[in-house]
């Protein structure tokens, strides 16, 4: 009997062979008929999961979103229950660091997503909701951070998690163009936090 298809199981090959190639050419690179070549498929089969290459596109991007709540989750679990909230922002922080090869491509495939979104906006994937849910979901750790008196009153929360996020990407910038290592960028995140909670 021929092996039944796991239609779910044969798109996330197709979405991996997208975010693979976009971490290492570009989404430009990310034609539909490259994407058949780096999965092993033909045309055709990709044609038959995928109707067109922007729901390609916002399949990657979904798929990137769940990875690095994946590794969140990972990191979380191997330290325990019940974080503090500093640990929660270093974990996150970390988290979006490239901190080795599974997370370095996959912070490629983020900037090769951003860079479309720059130089071809028509066609660009609408990639808001996950930065903007992370920024509410920390903003919300902060503020209890701030209610239990682990952080100054003074401390606007949104401010300081839009900074902290800012710094962050910055950093991952910086680690992925070689300017520094992953030691030096979590060094600074770091310092930022211990200034923010500074009795922890």
């Amino acid at each position: 009997m021929p092996r039944r298809v796991d239609h779910e199981e044969r798109r996330r090959e197709l979405t991996a062979a997208l975010l693979r190639i976009a971490s290492t050419r570009g989404l430009q690179a990310a034609s539909m008929r490259e994407v058949a070549a780096e999965a092993g498929v033909s045309l055709r089969l990709v044609q038959y999961y995928v109707t067109d290459k922007r729901t390609l596109m916002a399949s990657g991007l979904a798929e990137l979103t769940a990875r690095l709540d994946r590794r969140v989750r990972d990191r979380a679990a191997a330290l325990g229950s019940g974080l503090p909230p500093r640990t929660v922002l270093e974990v996150v922080l970390g988290a979006i660091l490239p901190t080795d090869d599974d997370s370095r491509a996959d912070q490629l495939a983020w900037t090769a997503y951003y860079a479309a979104g720059l130089t071809d906006p028509a066609n660009a994937v609408d990639g808001q909701y996950a930065p903007h849910a992370l920024e509410r979901w920390l903003t919300g750790v902060l503020t209890r951070a701030i209610e239990d008196g682990q952080v100054s009153s003074d401390r606007d929360p949104r401010i300081e998690v839009v900074s902290l996020l800012a710094l962050t990407n910055g950093l991952v910038s910086s680690v992925l163009g070689q300017q520094r290592t992953v030691e030096d960028a979590l060094a600074v995140v770091r310092y930022r936090l211990d200034r923010l909670f500074p009795a922890s």
